[in-house]
């Protein structure tokens, strides 16, 4: 996924960029209010990581203008208020969820995968695809011949096209799921992709609809 950083503490920033990155998804960091509204005017994000105290405002201010213009991205807000009365404020203002620091990496991640399930329409995160089985939450994929093994950017390609199945993904799409702003992509790398997982998965797994996009298949 394409995940939105909105954090001014370099500590809690680091940790949260490194391990969103090690959980094979694409992460902008930014520390501003005004550098969030650039980056969400430009990008479409699969979800964003709020913080509510930011050196230009309130992050809360942020969300509602995103929700009043019609954004339905998903917010996690990561703060340190933890009063009921604020926890409430920030789910009324549209956050999905709420998570206040000190906070467990390995809880962030497993928030991160929840909401994205419930927004692809399917929050059960275990998945059959023809002959396969796959864990979401464990991002596990099991054959006929058992485990299937995938790169951080192979299930970053999978997992966009499994979110949207019966749909043309374009290229682009693929291309803004992988990469942040500051990476280089060469301009066959989706295919490169695309090839390896049809090794790994079937040559059915991913249909390619020329001048189009890529579709997933049926294994």
């Amino acid at each position: 996924m394409r995940i939105l950083l909105v954090e001014d503490d370099h500590g809690i920033g680091d940790a949260v960029h490194a391990q969103i990155a090690s959980d094979g998804h694409t992460p902008d960091r930014v520390a501003t209010l005004a550098d969030a509204r650039a980056c969400a005017d430009t990008v479409v994000y699969d979800l964003i990581l709020l913080d509510l105290m930011l050196p230009d405002g309130a992050g809360l201010g942020f969300l509602r203008a995103l929700r009043r213009q019609g954004s339905a991205v998903p917010v996690i807000i990561l703060t340190a208020r933890d009063r009921i009365t604020e926890r409430i404020e920030g789910l009324n203002a549209g956050a999905d969820d709420y998570l206040v620091k000190p906070f467990d990496l390995a809880e962030l991640s497993a928030r991160i995968g929840a909401v994205a399930r419930r927004y692809a329409g399917n929050p059960n995160p275990l998945v059959e695809l023809g002959h396969l089985a796959i864990d979401l939450a464990a991002r596990r994929i099991t054959g006929p011949e058992g485990e299937i093994a995938l790169s951080q950017r192979e299930w970053a390609v999978f997992e966009t096209l499994l979110q949207r199945p019966g749909n043309i993904v374009p290229k682009s799409v693929l291309e803004e799921r992988l990469y942040s702003f500051d990476a280089e992509v060469e301009s066959n790398t989706i295919e490169v992709y695309v090839s390896r997982l049809r090794r790994k998965l079937g040559r059915g797994s991913v249909e390619t609809l020329r001048g189009l996009g890529y579709r997933l298949g049926r294994g």
